[in-house]
């Protein structure tokens, strides 16, 4: 064995690839809600009878809710000890308190009229309890699974697979499955819906404690026995204020969750395809057409950020999918008539479309995906810096501030479309197209997705963990442990 092949055994704790593919099902199950949630709006407005503008404000709020309880859960992941381990016990009661959440919330109508706001308010402080719970181990976990170079970055192969199954398949179930079987958004078609998610997340979950289950041991958290206790909300806050790199990467990432969660929005993407283009099972359907395409991109950006490093790859994709957004602006305003762009008859029309969305999607999400393995970036820097292992807190300030800032996301959709005369019900498939609808739906779609990854761009730049930075700090951590990454458990085979 050569010397660097020794010294790289030596300064990484790695892990088996169907691990980390394991692992990341926890995102997965989480996601599966997130999408779920996401046709809410139709539900609570058009089944349990509530405004417009107060189910998006309650959908804000019941995300900035979820950032203000994210740091006081970190605090409670960075405090867990257990004999399941640290992970283990707070994914599974996540998931199990999100099942319970989902379940009321989607039984809002059965209530008298008078009872079902406070009912549902209730009932998503609840499920942003659960679902707080299981997201915030994601992130945190990434930290004990592997701190290698080159096995982080594949998380987001992973996850950008996953992701398509979760919004990409599950949005074509949904167009194209259950809106035809039902007709509309009936309670029939919700029942079905909530089933299948709760299903598709409890095997997810199960999977994903049996990926970190070899991992989630007290001898991989930080320095293992040399790690230096955070006692007090003190010293968290310490430790936050000085960590400048976790400042930039939570701002940077925050923005391009906004701008990606509004570019799939349920509402947004019934205006551009069953308003705009008029057949809004074309969404499923050319979903399912950019599958390849959309893999490809996530491979190559997996690559890439093996090869030159996260933060590099960050950037590269988010300049790719603000160009892409922006390209809709005048695409849309040029072409005549929208509903030319359809499967039955192909033009450049349709084919353009399909590559300016397979871009802004695949390369503008992209960013969300890469934070993750980031997270555990940062939290690495601070090990090696203060000797301290906060990776929940870290974890879940970030959640913070990026449900902070996300939560604006239901919120700005409400007012523009009440702004543009939907103030009692959300636009339909069955709306007509305006002057004043397609305004909102360029606003919506593209332009305020543009802006936040050309907010997110920028304060990447500024961001100073790249490739070569990192090297040096697994290699003062391994230092500080006596040139061992895993004193207790052999190291695990790399990928």
């Amino acid at each position: 064995m050569s010397s660097t092949v020794m010294e790289n055994e030596q300064r990484y704790n790695r892990t088996k690839l169907w691990r980390i593919g394991f692992f990341t099902l926890n995102n997965t199950a989480t996601n599966i809600y997130l999408f779920l949630i996401g046709f809410l709006s139709y539900y609570a407005a058009g089944i349990a009878g509530l405004a417009v503008v107060l189910v998006s404000t309650l959908l804000g709020a019941a995300r900035l809710f979820d950032g203000l309880i994210d740091p006081t859960i970190g605090y409670i992941i960075d405090k867990t000890e257990t004999k399941f381990g640290k992970f283990r016990p707070i994914i599974v009661i996540g998931n199990i308190i999100t099942i319970l959440s989902v379940v009321l919330i989607f039984t809002t109508h059965l209530l008298p009229e008078g009872f079902r706001l406070i009912f549902i308010i209730f009932a998503l402080v609840v499920h942003k309890i659960g679902y707080s719970l299981q997201t915030s181990a994601t992130k945190a976990g990434q930290t004990v699974l592997t701190n290698d170079p080159k096995q982080r970055p594949l998380y987001m192969a992973f996850d950008g697979v996953y992701n398509i199954f979760v919004f990409t398949v599950g949005q074509f179930y949904v167009a194209n499955y259950l809106v035809a079987k039902y007709g509309n958004f009936t309670m029939s078609l919700f029942i079905e819906l909530v089933a299948t998610a709760v299903i598709l997340s409890t095997i997810f979950t199960i999977l994903a404690v049996i990926g970190i289950s070899s991992k989630d041991k007290k001898e991989y958290y930080g320095l293992g026995e040399e790690t230096v206790e955070t006692k007090s909300l003190r010293d968290y806050w310490r430790v936050i204020k000085g960590n400048r790199q976790l400042q930039l990467l939570t701002i940077s990432a925050s923005m391009d969750k906004l701008g990606n969660t509004l570019g799939r929005d349920a509402v947004v993407t019934v205006m551009l395809f069953g308003i705009l283009l008029g057949n809004y099972g074309l969404s499923g359907t050319i979903g399912l057409i950019t599958v390849i395409p959309g893999l490809l991109i996530t491979f190559f950006v997996t690559w890439l950020a093996r090869k030159s490093g996260l933060r590099k790859t960050y950037l590269i994709a988010a300049w790719i999918g603000l160009l892409s957004y922006l390209a809709f602006i005048p695409f849309f305003l040029i072409l005549d008539d929208p509903t030319v762009i359809s499967l039955e008859s192909i033009g450049f029309a349709t084919i353009l479309f399909i590559l300016l969305r397979t871009f802004a999607q695949g390369f503008g999400g992209a960013p969300t995906t890469l934070v993750v393995p980031m997270i555990a970036d940062v939290s690495d820097y601070e090990t090696a810096k203060s000797g301290r292992y906060v990776a929940g807190m870290f974890g879940t300030i970030f959640s913070f501030i990026d449900q902070l800032v996300s939560s604006l996301a239901p919120i700005i959709v409400g007012f523009v479309v009440a702004a543009i005369g939907f103030g009692e019900a959300y636009p339909t498939v069955t709306d007509t197209l305006t002057p004043s609808l397609l305004t909102g739906l360029i606003v919506l779609a593209f332009i305020i997705p543009a802006a936040c990854l050309l907010i997110a761009a920028i304060t990447m730049h500024f961001y100073k963990l790249d490739r070569k930075t990192m090297e040096d700090v697994q290699d003062k951590i391994s230092k500080a442990r006596g040139n061992s990454p895993s004193p207790k458990t052999p190291n695990e085979t790399a990928v």
